[in-house]
């Protein structure tokens, strides 16, 4: 079973969802998937299962996406 990586994210609004953590560079995205496949595709084939662990304002942002039609 591929070990679990938690990735911290926060949306900055100049730069969209901004990701870190202590072993990858920060990673810049204009979506949640495109931060997930960003970092995926940094680390080998099924190394790990990476988790956001999502920020008040990249909740807030998830959520006004979800919710605009």
């Amino acid at each position: 079973m591929p070990e679990r990586l938690f990735v911290s994210v926060t949306f900055n609004p100049t730069r969209s969802y901004v990701a870190v953590h202590p072993e990858l560079p920060p990673v810049v995205a204009l979506s949640l998937d495109g931060i997930r496949r960003k970092i995926e595709s940094m680390l080998l084939p099924d190394k790990a299962h990476v988790i956001l662990q999502l920020d008040r304002s990249a909740q807030l942002e998830r959520d006004r996406r979800r919710s605009s039609p």
